[in-house]
């Protein structure tokens, strides 16, 4: 027994000198590790293309930040030609701004005179004020303020439909997002003898200067609304006994059989690139193509939607004489 214990005694003093010691835990291994590549200039605290680089992105934030003011406000239409379009196409205006000694021509002049006439105020404002006013854009100094567009209630459209004493004819826009696309739409439905025209609420232009100066003036003649959900609003009509009538390249009839032309009607204009979205596409009753020549592109949103309601109005017409 006593050996064992000098054995017990000696495996706990080798225990004591060789046993487990508290290690580094990796820390050694981890210094000796790298640190990754070098951060580029701009993205190194202090250094002078990082400096620069913040420079840079305060000045782009504090433009979209001056974009994004003006755009809440009144709207602005900046450079002597789109003035001078949108005075001739009697645009509504508030206002005409024209920069301090400013070199005026020809178009500066019938500016000033044909808002004047329209009882139009003409401010003379410093250039800087008017590179605020526009959100910085080239306004060759003139600015010529237009007011938010007042919108009506889809219902409104309905109601107007059937007060005229004719077959309701309402055109939807899906999608249509360049405001001269939706101007030229505008001004097609008022030529043609629509009663209205639907917006949707989102992946929509609206109804801002460029839309109201391509227009000509129809905008202030036909009522627009906005509908928070196209298809929502599409059904609620159908429910109401309009029928709707959706353009596509692929339709399923085309314009010439297009037998629903003289019923209330919903003409569905789609997209400037993909058309008509899914959703609508289903809800239509109808989608209708137009022929064309072989090796021609298909027509632009705004065109083709002139061509549909041309021919709907023929035929109201031939209807209306039988």
């Amino acid at each position: 027994m006593a050996g064992n214990s000098r054995r017990r005694g000696a495996v706990r003093k080798e225990g004591t000198k060789k046993g487990p010691v508290i290690g580094s835990g990796g820390k050694r291994r981890k210094g000796l590790e790298g640190k990754g590549p070098t951060p580029k200039a701009e993205q190194r605290p202090g250094h002078p293309a990082q400096r620069r680089a913040a420079a840079a992105a305060a000045r782009s934030e504090k433009k979209r930040a001056a974009a994004k003011k003006a755009a809440e406000g009144p709207e602005i239409i900046a450079g002597r030609n789109p003035v001078v379009e949108a005075l001739r196409a009697g645009v509504p205006a508030t206002a005409l701004y024209v920069a301090l000694n400013i070199d005026t021509d020809d178009r500066v002049t019938e500016a000033i005179r044909t808002a004047a006439d329209k009882g139009i105020s003409i401010l003379e404002v410093p250039r800087d004020e008017l590179d605020r006013k526009t959100g910085g854009a080239v306004h060759q100094g003139l600015g010529l303020q237009v007011p938010p567009f007042e919108y009506a209630h889809p219902d409104d459209l309905l109601a107007i439909a059937r007060d005229s004493g004719e077959p309701p004819l309402l055109v939807a826009l899906d999608g249509v997002t360049d405001p001269r696309n939706l101007g030229a739409v505008v001004r097609s439905a008022a030529a043609f003898g629509a009663h209205g025209v639907l917006l949707p609420g989102r992946r929509s232009a609206g109804m801002t200067a460029v839309a109201w100066r391509t227009s000509a003036g129809a905008a202030a003649k036909i009522p627009i609304a906005i509908a928070a959900n196209l298809t929502r609003q599409l059904r609620a009509w159908a429910q109401e006994g309009l029928m709707l009538a959706g353009l596509d390249a692929d339709g399923s009839v085309d314009i010439d059989s297009l037998d629903l032309a003289t019923d209330p009607l919903v003409v569905v204009v789609g997209s400037e690139g993909r058309g008509l979205s899914r959703l609508v596409r289903e809800t239509c009753d109808v989608t209708v193509s137009i022929p064309m020549a072989a090796g021609v592109e298909s027509l632009n949103a705004s065109v083709a939607g002139a061509v549909l309601l041309a021919e709907v109005a023929r035929r109201r017409r031939t209807a209306g004489r039988t």
